[in-house]
């Protein structure tokens, strides 16, 4: 008796151990990466990528590396070409003069604001959106679902934007998505609208950096979940 005892204690400590090791092994796989090496991210933008007004960990690209690598999924540190005040052809010039590896694994595209702060023509916007979002997709390895262009953010309910015509701003900030949000279906990248959101810091100043003006790294967290959710979808088998 004290043997069938004990294996009817073994038993299912067998089975427990057995089942541990298939979820480790699903785990394992959930997430392939065919080169065994850290999956490779490329940030385009303005100050809104840089992070102005942050310290750097707290830039959306960061804060996107971190909730990834905490899931266990590696991702090196992100590859930022951005600058506050940046236009679409002053990003291009940004490209065009850093040393960037031919291929990512994803990229990221965020630009335009300052386009609407300059009143620069949307037509201009139009063409050259559409030139930096094509280079974005050879970045990434011409795999266009890799590529995700995140809307532009709406300044108009800024302190900053105080005695300007906020209604207005926030009527232009509205064209220019229509315009990324339109280029960006028609290459099939991810479309991520991140503008409703930044228009809840009129009534929650913690969303805001000490400019009154720049996302604080609360709300670029947001930004980065939305990021981080969109790429673990993407890396599901």
């Amino acid at each position: 008796m004290k043997i069938a005892t004990t294996r009817r204690l073994i038993f299912p400590r067998l089975v427990t151990f057995s089942s541990l090791l298939i979820l480790i092994f699903i785990s394992a796989m959930k997430y392939p990466n065919n080169s065994d090496r850290p999956y490779t991210y490329l940030a385009l933008g303005d100050s809104y990528t840089i992070g102005e007004q942050v310290p750097d960990q707290e830039n959306f690209p960061n804060q996107v590396m971190r909730l990834l690598n905490a899931k266990n999924i590696s991702f090196q540190s992100p590859t930022i070409v951005a600058k506050t005040g940046w236009t679409t052809d002053e990003l291009q010039n940004g490209i065009d003069k850093a040393t960037l590896k031919d291929h990512f694994d994803f990229v990221s595209l965020l630009i335009g604001v300052n386009n609407q702060y300059r009143g620069l023509p949307k037509e201009q916007y139009a063409t050259e959106f559409e030139s930096l979002l094509k280079q974005a997709i050879a970045f990434a390895k011409n795999e266009a679902s890799h590529v995700m262009v995140l809307s532009i953010p709406d300044w108009g309910i800024t302190p900053f934007a105080g005695g300007s015509n906020r209604s207005w701003i926030s009527k232009e900030i509205d064209d220019f998505n229509a315009i990324n949000k339109q280029i960006a279906q028609r290459y099939q990248v991810q479309y991520i609208d991140i503008t409703l959101g930044t228009r809840k810091a009129a009534d929650d100043a913690s969303l805001l950096a000490a400019d009154g003006l720049h996302p604080s790294g609360k709300e670029y967290s947001i930004w980065a979940q939305k990021v981080t959710d969109t790429i673990e979808n993407l890396l599901q088998p």
